[in-house]
Order: C-alpha cells, then sequence, then structure tokens
C-alpha cells in the first residue's frame, strides 16, 4: 500500500478535461483525506434554498449569499456547516481541521458559535472518494491541488471562484483561468 500525503485543507480544482459535471469547474475543499478515502465540499455550487429553509437557527449566521450551497454528489439530504473561526482556541460545536476553517456541529445551539464566527457556510451533501480514489484521479490530471484561504469558504462570489482561485497561482495555473466555458465556440 502506498503512503498517502494528507491534502486536508487544500483546494482540488478541477481542471477543464475534467468530464464529470457533478465538478465542472468546481473547486472542493478537501475537509479529510487520508489513506481510508477522502471528503471535501464544493465551494462554488450555490443552490436557490436559503439556509433558514432548512435551518433557520443558522440562518443569521450563515454569510452572504445566505442560501445552502451543494456540497457534492452525496448524501444531499445531510448538512455540513463548514466556518471560518480565527484565533487559537474554536468555541465549544466546532472542530478545526485546518488553520482556521473547521467543521461547525450543527446539533450545537447557534449561540455557542455566534461571537467567535469569522464566516459560516452550511453545505448539503459532501464529495467523497473511497481509498486511492482520488489518487488516481490526480495521476489522471482531473484536479489541481492548491493550497486554500480561509477566504475561501465565504467567497462573496462563489460563481468566479474557479476562476478567482486559479488567477492567484504563481505559476502556468494562473493562465488556465482564461479557458473558455465552450472551447468550441473558439
Amino acid at each position: 500500500m502506498t503512503e498517502v500525503s494528507s491534502l486536508t485543507g487544500r483546494l482540488l480544482v478541477a481542471t477543464p478535461a475534467l468530464a464529470d459535471p457533478n465538478f465542472d469547474r468546481a473547486v472542493v475543499l478537501l475537509l479529510d483525506h487520508d489513506e481510508e478515502g477522502s471528503l471535501g465540499v464544493v465551494l462554488n455550487r450555490p443552490t436557490p434554498v436559503g439556509v433558514g429553509d432548512i435551518l433557520e437557527p443558522w440562518a443569521s449566521l450563515a454569510g452572504d449569499p445566505g442560501v445552502v450551497f451543494q456540497g457534492g454528489p452525496v448524501s444531499l439530504d445531510s448538512a455540513l456547516g463548514v466556518a471560518v473561526i480565527p484565533g487559537d482556541e474554536g468555541p465549544l460545536g466546532w472542530r478545526r481541521v485546518y488553520g482556521a476553517i473547521g467543521l461547525v456541529d450543527l446539533e450545537a445551539p447557534p449561540e455557542l458559535l455566534a461571537a467567535a464566527l469569522g464566516s459560516l457556510r452550511i453545505f448539503a451533501g459532501y464529495s467523497g472518494w473511497g481509498p486511492g480514489q482520488l489518487e488516481d484521479e490526480l495521476s489522471d490530471g482531473a484536479w489541481y491541488v492548491v493550497e486554500s484561504e480561509p477566504g475561501d469558504v465565504s467567497s462573496p462570489e462563489p460563481e468566479s471562484l474557479w476562476r478567482a482561485v486559479l488567477r492567484r497561482q504563481r505559476s502556468e495555473l494562473a493562465m488556465v483561468a482564461t479557458y473558455p466555458d465552450d472551447p468550441s465556440l473558439n
């Protein structure tokens, strides 16, 4: 078995060649990555469903746009809360994943976290890979792996996150941001 180097906290940015419609121009924040598999959420798939429509107590704490995001194609009937909490100590109901980014216990009373929250996003479902599956996709060139920034979780313009993340790279990846939505129209 090959040793897996953890990519937890990094972003997977879909390459233009990735054919899976679930991940077309997706930016995935990896929340867990080890030899047992990987789990993340798609940061740039807002839905028309307001947070208040499904998790009313958390609605006032969710950042703009105050909608639920489709975290991926797996378990769309479940919700994950991802929050940025600056500082060394997080409140009860929050578990650090990487840096200032962590998971929120959506069963906890929102007032436990309200004062500490820098930002909060609610995701329906998640993106998951079994053991070795993500590594195979990386070998096939389906994803770029780049560093995340805390602001990626709460981007006020999630639809433009794919281009924004690529544009800030200090390599030839920055040029990929100019790749047309439909290359056949060139």
